[in-house]
């Protein structure tokens, strides 16, 4: 909870900064062109993606603890049919490793480890997969808030090279397009950046946690 909130706090007071004043404010939202607009876009796919993983990218919903006791009752009792019919009709990370496994029963403990790896692996490069896209969207906005001050730029350029005393104010709104869009750009992608290095350690202990789970669920079929 409190490196959620810490998330939430760090977010918010990197939009604070940047929008000090209701005009900044306005100016933050239209001033950008069409641009401006696909960073907001890409910026709302994120907060989005980002709530997505607080919710499901959580040991309790890739391995829930009651879940676990009645496998563990059902696997100590050698039920392992119904064992493995609860694993098929509560799909999750450790129910999938499990029911790879025990159909490997008669061809040993070798046999059920392997399959249990396997599947352990394929689950993991879905969870990795799956945070990857914050990844994305922290490399794609300075890119295209870089674009956006180029564009700036040129248009600035065509405005002193159409005309033989250009003023400021007559190329300003190219500027402020250019300065813009570079601020949206650093606007999405820091908390992606933060949300993606976030859940990607998050990933990586869940993994090792379940990993650890399946493990003890299958040395009892060591011997």
């Amino acid at each position: 909870m409190r490196i959620k909130t810490s998330f939430i706090m760090t977010a918010a007071a990197l939009v604070a900064l940047a929008t000090p004043s209701y005009a900044a404010e306005t100016n933050l939202i239209t001033g950008g062109g069409a641009i401006g607009y696909i960073l907001w876009g890409l910026s709302i796919v994120g907060i989005a993606l980002i709530i997505e993983h607080f919710i499901n990218v959580r040991r309790e919903k890739l391995a829930p603890p009651e879940l676990i006791d009645e496998l563990e009752t059902l696997l100590n009792e050698s039920q392992f049919q119904e064992a493995l019919e609860l694993c098929e009709q509560e799909p999750n990370f450790l129910t999938n490793i499990m029911a790879a496994a025990l159909p490997k029963m008669e061809h040993g403990y070798d046999s059920m480890e392997q399959a249990a790896h396997d599947i352990s692996e394929e689950e993991a490069i879905k969870l990795h997969s799956k945070v990857s896209w914050l990844s994305l969207l922290s490399a794609i906005s300075p890119m295209l808030g870089l674009l956006g001050t180029v564009w700036g730029m040129i248009g600035a350029f065509n405005v002193i090279a159409d005309s033989a005393a250009p003023e400021p104010s007559d190329f300003a709104a190219t500027i402020s397009l250019a300065l813009i869009t570079t601020v949206l750009g650093l606007i999405v992608a820091i908390p992606m950046m933060i949300g993606f290095f976030y859940f990607r350690n998050k990933v990586t202990r869940i993994v090792l946690e379940i990993g650890a789970i399946s493990e003890d669920m299958l040395d009892r079929f060591r011997n």
